[in-house]
């Protein structure tokens, strides 16, 4: 039943990503927490599933782009008309770019390490702006940027949320 569940949030996640915890708990008739949990394992999933076909897209595209510089001028003939080796690669730059921004703006992994998103957990936790932007800080200190940048960062919201609780 729980692989049958789980299947079911990957294809209302795969249908509407941006679907709500509670509309999936209504669709499915199961409790918030399990939905959350289910939630983020699928995203998970989903997030290796296009890691790992970014990285094969990447592969090709550098076994391309090495073909296209050992070509001799006679070979750039195959290119499409009026374009250069040049601007092949370019063109194969943004689309690699592209590709790594979709995973980057969605489901980064600096969010996602530990198996459930930052987001998910704040949320369910009703942590509010201050509390949830301790978290924040503290479950991406160490996969993103500066260690004690974040960790500090994280004290600041944690003693606005104190000085807010003290008046």
């Amino acid at each position: 039943m729980k692989r049958n569940k789980t299947e079911q949030v990957r294809k209302l996640l795969e249908a509407n990503p941006k679907i709500k915890t509670e509309d999936v708990c209504k669709k499915l008739g199961i409790a918030k927490s399990y939905a959350y949990v289910l939630m983020s394992k699928v995203r998970k999933a989903l997030a290796n599933e296009v890691s790992q076909k970014y990285e094969e897209i990447r592969q090709d595209l550098a076994q391309g782009r090495a073909k296209i510089r050992m070509q001799s001028a006679e070979q750039a003939n195959n290119l499409p008309e009026g374009m250069t080796a040049t601007e092949v690669e370019e063109i194969v730059a943004d689309v690699s770019q592209a590709i790594a921004q979709h995973d980057a703006v969605n489901h980064p992994a600096h969010y996602t390490a530990g198996g459930i998103e930052t987001i998910d957990f704040i949320e369910a936790k009703g942590l509010g702006y201050h509390l949830g932007n301790v978290v924040k800080y503290i479950t991406r200190a160490d996969h993103k940027g500066d260690r004690l940048e974040n960790l500090k960062k994280a004290q600041w919201y944690l003693n606005r949320e104190i000085e807010k609780s003290g008046k």
